[in-house]
C-alpha cells in the first residue's frame, strides 16, 4: 500500500483540524486565523503586564510589527493600551511608565485582543520568553474562541541558543549559555531601544529575528 509523505499528511491534518477548530468555534469572524500564512511573513508580540503572575496580573499594553522576508515593517505596526480592571502597583509604573491616567482611556481587553488577532492573521507569531505573552493572552482569548491562538509560535531565545550552541565544540555544546536579552542584543551586533515598552521590545526582537535567520541559514 503506499504511503504519503510527511508533508501532505501535515498539510490533510492541518485542513482537518482548522475544519473542527472553525465548526467548534461557531463564529466565524476569527476563521481567517486559520488559513495558510503568507510565505515569508511574521508578526513580532511584545506584551506588557501589571506583573509576572499569570494567575493575577493583566496585560496593560501590546506591541506588534510585521516582518516580511528580511525586512522589518515599522510602518506596519500596532500600539495599544488596555485599561485594567484593578490598581497599577507603584512599581510596575516605574517600570513601564504607564500610570492609571495614561491607561484610563485603554481598550477593553476583549476589544484589544480582537485587533490584535486582525492584525496578526495566520501569520506565526515571534517572540521573546514568547510562552509568558501567550499565556497572559490566552487569559482573554480563551474567553472569546474557546480555544487560544492557533498559529505558529516562534521563540528568538531558542534561536539564539541554537545558534550560541552551535559555535561551540562539539564537546562543549547543549551546556548554559547566557539568554538575557541585552547580551543577546549586544551579542548580536544590535542597537538597543528603551526597555519595557511593547513596541520597542517588539522591535528590537523582529531585529534579531532576521539577523539569527541568516546567522542559522534559514
Amino acid at each position: 500500500m503506499s504511503q504519503l509523505a510527511p508533508g501532505p499528511i501535515k498539510k490533510i491534518w492541518g485542513a482537518i483540524w482548522r475544519g473542527w477548530l472553525i465548526y467548534h468555534l461557531g463564529d466565524e469572524r476569527y476563521k481567517f486565523m486559520f488559513d495558510p500564512p503568507p510565505p515569508e511573513e511574521w508578526v513580532v508580540l511584545d506584551c506588557e503586564t501589571t506583573g509576572l503572575n499569570i494567575a493575577k496580573d493583566q496585560i496593560i499594553s501590546i506591541g506588534a510589527v510585521k516582518i516580511v522576508g528580511n525586512k522589518l515593517m515599522t510602518s506596519e505596526r500596532l500600539e495599544l493600551l488596555i485599561k485594567p480592571d484593578q490598581e497599577i502597583s507603584a512599581e510596575s509604573v516605574k517600570i513601564h511608565r504607564l500610570r492609571e491616567s495614561d491607561l484610563a482611556n485603554g481598550l477593553d481587553p476583549q476589544e484589544a485582543a480582537a485587533r490584535l488577532m486582525k492584525f496578526i492573521g495566520s501569520r506565526p507569531i515571534v517572540g521573546y520568553y514568547l510562552e509568558f505573552d501567550v499565556a497572559m493572552l490566552h487569559k482573554i482569548i480563551w474567553r472569546m474562541l474557546g480555544q487560544g491562538l492557533p498559529q505558529e509560535k516562534i521563540e528568538v531565545s531558542a534561536m539564539y541558543y541554537d545558534y550560541k550552541n552551535q559555535q561551540l565544540p562539539i564537546n562543549e555544546r547543549n551546556g548554559n549559555i547566557d539568554l538575557r536579552f541585552n547580551t543577546m542584543m549586544q551579542d548580536l551586533g544590535l542597537p538597543l531601544r528603551e526597555a519595557h515598552d511593547a513596541i520597542n521590545d517588539a522591535v528590537m526582537t523582529g531585529m534579531a529575528f532576521i539577523k539569527l535567520r541568516q546567522l542559522l541559514g534559514k
